[in-house]
């Protein structure tokens, strides 16, 4: 493509989030996993302060070029990519490099396909131009792309699942933090990861709006965070003001379910952690109010498919994907009625993310 071959190849995957969602930006708990999809960069150091890069899901348009030190944002998909050579800046001198960007995340479905797309692209400047970052440090500068140059106000979670996430177990990071545990994944159980087909944004206003209600429902109970505040202060945060009591009280349930749930996958209690799943996802459509109705309409699809013990919306909200947890036996099987029900019954254009491999 740029007359040249890459010197460097990397990948990051896209990620779930079984549970805790909208707590990370306000300092507290959440359980992703990685999933079997990822963003791929082949990148090649070039000459001088140029940057060029191109994408394959952009095909029919050029190559994006800039100069490193005069990124502007164009509201387009290089933003992610200029925003991290404009984060990365202090980390190391960086040069100019040509990359080539393929992703298998799909855009707009919850699954951090921006984080994934900046891990990936941040892992190859790493090694392209020596830069003195572990993992974390690259969450921290990819979520900063993302909040400071990209303008989406997100917590750190995204960045920090597709840096340390693995498949083979899910995430528990406290995003205050930034310490981080493995929990293993029942052998017994599977995941089920649906595309409602309904798109959504990070960058919307209304995703915007739910972070500012969080800070001045903490500040109502004179807390930096509402991390600070737990159930035991749920009578204090009944009785502030709609919708206030409302967002502090998601976030506050939330985080204790987080934990709830990692106590139960730990015991191989799913019948308990699908319970947690369906209160989450209650929360988050009638307190938190960012579900739609047609993800709502999966999830009960999902719940009366054979073999899942819950399901929840997954991601920011207003659209996006699902997840359910589901006996392994049965995951193909259950992942399949779901989107016969869904598509069929409910008119939708769901589409399976995982199990792969089950028919649609």
């Amino acid at each position: 493509m740029f007359g040249h071959a890459p010197t460097v190849t990397s990948s990051a995957p896209g990620r779930v989030n079984l549970i805790g969602e909208h707590t990370d930006y306000n300092g507290g708990f959440v359980l992703p996993a990685a999933i079997p999809l990822e963003t791929r960069v082949e990148l090649a150091p070039a000459p001088g302060r140029r940057v060029r890069v191109w994408s394959a899901q952009f095909a029919n348009q050029p190559a994006v070029t800039y100069e490193l030190g005069g990124e502007t944002r164009a509201n387009d998909w290089a933003d992610y990519v200029r925003g991290m050579t404009w984060s990365l800046a202090s980390a190391g001198a960086l040069g100019g490099f040509d990359a080539r960007i393929e992703s298998h995340v799909p855009v707009g479905s919850g699954l951090s396909s921006s984080a994934a797309l900046e891990i990936a692209l941040g892992r190859a400047l790493r090694i392209a131009f020596a830069l003195p970052l572990d993992d974390i440090a690259l969450a921290v500068a990819a979520r900063r792309a993302e909040t400071d140059f990209v303008g989406a106000p997100v917590g750190i979670m995204d960045q920090m699942a597709c840096s340390l996430a693995s498949t083979s177990a899910a995430l528990l990071i406290d995003t205050r933090t930034l310490a981080h545990s493995p929990v293993p994944l029942p052998a017994n159980s599977a995941l089920i990861v649906i595309d409602s087909g309904v798109s959504h944004s990070h960058a919307g206003g209304e995703y915007r709006t739910r972070r500012d209600e969080c800070a001045r429902a903490a500040a109502a109970l004179g807390v930096s965070e509402l991390r600070d505040v737990d159930v035991r202060d749920l009578d204090r945060i009944n009785r502030l003001p709609e919708p206030l009591n409302r967002r502090a009280r998601h976030v506050v349930t939330e985080n204790a379910r987080v934990h709830a749930t990692v106590a139960a996958l730990t015991s191989d209690d799913l019948a308990t952690a699908g319970r947690l799943f369906l209160q989450s996802h209650a929360s988050m459509r009638d307190d938190f109010e960012v579900s739609v109705p047609p993800v709502d309409a999966l999830v009960e699809c999902a719940t009366r498919a054979r073999g899942v013990y819950g399901a929840r919306l997954t991601g920011g909200g207003f659209g996006g994907a699902i997840v359910a947890l589901a006996d392994r036996q049965h995951a193909a099987e259950a992942a399949s009625a779901t989107l016969r029900a869904f598509n069929v019954t409910k008119g939708g254009s769901a589409r399976l993310i995982i199990p792969e491999t089950a028919s649609s």
